[in-house]
């Protein structure tokens, strides 16, 4: 006989309450929310004024709560701009040709923990492993992070990177102890979430309007280099300002490898290198923090294949987009946690 599993989403429900998440059903084995589309919405009841999102009926009130799980076995829903939680979700492939972009297609990438790897190994970060991590039921995983204080950050998908999406205001979560197509979400971290790192909220923010920057103010950066450098240096300018959406981050990374050679040769100045390739960055839209750290990462990278030398291993332990499996498989003993819901705790 199948044991009834509504007491044991009930106490993940609550427990997820009694951090300050709010939370909601989702429809039983499945990741949708119950309830009626905006589209369908009939206008009365909770919705007499307008339609109430699953974001605006989350609720952290244990009553509501054990009168909802009781009912039925509901998955559950975290809605994460109302608990203050920004959460990385790391997808995998869907199968073999579910293939990395020309933007991501690097040794060792091959899934959104590989990318945010990558990410991190080009802002000269460790890799954020150290965190309420959740293995989703496709073996993917999301990090639980706290959201910075004075941004309103949104939710998005695959804007910073291949398989990489972002739950926090107007998205959520999959809660763990939900099951779907009979694959459970499983805490393998059960630390408390981390502060969402600097470099990761600016990545995620929107981006700032262009800055107007007309080529020519750039290009008169280079009038007195050689002609050659001139060329090589307005070649790069010409990719970052040309870089799509998506690909903007790389493309000043990628320049300023490539300019590196530049300034090891003493034909161009670390400076203007950096001080061309911020401003080429700004005017698409980049954050300047964000251009800066791309291009220190770039000019690193580039001035030790200048000189021969192979390329150094981040901290963290990632290096040419592969990361640390075993850091994000573990968890610190040492850090605060959640305790893990069991069978220990009575439902009502």
């Amino acid at each position: 006989m199948t044991s009834d599993p509504r007491p044991a989403l009930l106490r993940a429900a609550l427990a997820a309450a009694e951090c300050g998440w709010p939370v909601f059903p989702l429809r039983p084995g499945d990741k949708r929310p119950t309830g009626h589309r905006d589209a369908d919405c009939p206008r009365t009841g909770r919705c007499t004024d307008a339609h109430q999102t699953p974001e605006q009926r989350a609720t952290t009130d244990r009553a509501l709560i054990e009168r909802c799980w009781q009912h039925a076995p509901y998955n559950i829903g975290i809605a994460t701009g109302p608990a203050n939680l920004v959460v990385i979700d790391l997808d995998l492939p869907k199968d073999d040709t579910d293939t990395p972009p020309a933007e991501w297609a690097q040794p060792g990438v091959y899934d959104g923990a590989d990318v945010l790897a990558l990410l991190a190994e080009r802002h000269g970060q460790p890799m954020p492993v150290n965190t309420r991590t959740v293995q989703t039921r496709r073996g993917g995983l999301h990090l639980y992070f706290t959201a910075p204080p004075g941004k309103t950050l949104r939710s998005s998908g695959g804007r910073i990177g291949w398989k990489v999406d972002v739950r926090a205001w107007g998205g959520y979560v999959v809660g763990p102890h939900s099951t779907v197509g009979g694959r459970p979400y499983t805490v393998l971290n059960p630390r408390l979430p981390a502060p969402l790192p600097a470099w990761l909220g600016d990545l995620i923010a929107p981006p700032a309007a262009p800055r107007p920057t007309a080529r020519t103010v750039l290009e008169r950066r280079v009038v007195h280099a050689n002609a050659y450098t001139a060329r090589a240096l307005r070649g790069e300018l010409e990719k970052v300002l040309s870089a799509g959406e998506g690909g903007r981050n790389r493309a000043v990374y990628m320049a300023a490898f490539s300019l590196a050679r530049f300034v090891a040769s003493g034909d161009l100045s670390e400076q203007a290198v950096a001080e061309a390739l911020t401003d080429a960055g700004c005017a698409t839209g980049l954050p300047a923090g964000e251009c800066r750290t791309a291009i220190r990462s770039g000019l690193t990278r580039g001035s030790q294949r200048a000189a021969g030398r192979p390329a150094a291993t981040t901290a963290g332990g990632a290096s040419n987009g592969r990361r640390p499996k075993a850091a994000l498989l573990g968890s610190d003993p040492q850090q605060p946690t959640i305790p893990v819901t069991t069978g220990s705790r009575s439902a009502a």
